[in-house]
């Protein structure tokens, strides 16, 4: 046990030279030198006058997440190898197991904090819009939309998101025809715009009293929700908004009134919609939002110099251009396509531990 905590220290030695340089890459001088510069601004006497002070506030709290993860890594790493330390001078073995705990949890921060250097685009830290729909198949395509729902769902929750639904349409028998989820916290949308796309499950499908193999699809869409001073405007006459009665499998979080708002941008075809805000007013303003996202998401997509030039024939589904498949039977693997990054253990993927493929999206798309 004494080996394991001699080895731990060297890891943690190792480790300590490596954080020196995740400093260097996080250019951690020069973000305390922006807060400082920031915080003089807000202490102004005509700060709140300025129409930039959300923003900045933002930009704020974004540099001192930033730098205070950077610190409790660095303070978590001497604690531990003090720690360790005394260990191996008292050969102290009941400490291994918390020691090896806090080394292997040093080595996930750090990186976490690597991956979050890739997240550079003008979106990435904002929170991110996702909306899924099913493809040609009726239940089959509707359940999987369901599944991609809850995976989503839960790898939002297990890293401490807040995750809220906007939107939901049930399926005829099962599943979803339609649902959009908000999913709130720093870089979220930085970390899920590599989700954006086709998703393709095959599997013995339950509805299926034959037991024979189907192949089934559904989209999700991923856009950065926009801060309110965003400025995409959208004419009125380009916009059919009608209200409803809201329904499906909302539960407390679904008004059963006709305060539900659907909003078709006339020039793309667009549609988008909102049940959950406690009156219609709130579901218009957070449709529109979702509205702005979508024109946003497509216009950086496909390099377009102003939302005008967006056409909807542009976005209709191509089910032959999948993004990753899911295989339940006759083996269990998913595999993206793009990276070729797979992982076996397909449970723990529709349970949310999509890491990997994340990740391997954000090493992949690096700019040297």
């Amino acid at each position: 046990m004494i080996i394991q905590l001699d080895e731990a220290k060297k890891i943690l030695l190792e480790k300590k030279e490596d954080i020196k340089e995740l400093a260097a890459a996080l250019k951690l001088d020069e973000l305390k030198a922006e807060i400082e510069k920031l915080e003089k601004q807000t202490l102004e006497v005509n700060f709140w006058e300025r129409e930039d002070s959300g923003a900045i506030l933002k930009r704020i709290k974004y540099l001192k997440d930033r730098v205070g993860a950077y610190e409790a890594l660095e303070n978590k790493l001497e604690d531990t190898l003090v720690f360790t330390e005394m260990g191996i001078e008292e050969e102290d073995e009941s400490v291994t197991d918390d020691v090896l705990t806090a080394v292997s949890d040093i080595e996930k921060e750090e990186e976490k904090q690597r991956i979050e250097i890739l997240l550079s685009g003008e979106y990435d830290s904002n929170n991110a819009i996702l909306t899924f729909h099913p493809g040609a198949g009726g239940t089959e395509a509707q359940d999987w939309a369901l599944m991609l729902y809850r995976m989503y769902t839960r790898w939002g929750e297990k890293h401490n998101y807040s995750v809220k639904l906007l939107d939901w349409l049930d399926g005829e028998e099962a599943g979803i025809k339609s649902a959009t989820i908000r999913i709130e916290g720093n870089n979220a949308y930085g970390y899920l715009k590599s989700e954006n796309g086709v998703h393709r499950l095959v599997r013995v499908s339950p509805f299926d009293a034959s037991g024979r193999r189907h192949t089934s699809f559904a989209s999700v869409e991923v856009m950065p929700e926009l801060d309110d001073d965003n400025n995409i405007e959208l004419k009125p006459e380009d916009l059919e908004i009608t209200a409803h009665r809201s329904s499906g499998a909302g539960g407390q979080h679904i008004n059963k009134t006709d305060s539900a708002i659907r909003i078709t941008h006339l020039p793309t075809g667009i549609v988008v919609g909102c049940q959950t805000e406690r009156s219609q007013l709130q579901n218009k303003e957070t449709a529109l939002k979702m509205l702005k996202a979508k024109l946003l998401e497509i216009k950086i997509r496909e390099n377009l110099e102003k939302i005008e030039d967006i056409k909807g024939t542009k976005y209709n589904i191509e089910w032959g251009s999948q993004i990753r498949s899911y295989v339940f039977m006759p083996y269990t693997l998913v595999k993206d396509n793009r990276t070729n990054y797979e992982d076996g253990n397909i449970q723990a993927v529709m349970d949310g531990e999509i890491d990997g493929f994340i990740n391997a999206y954000l090493k992949m798309n690096v700019k040297n």
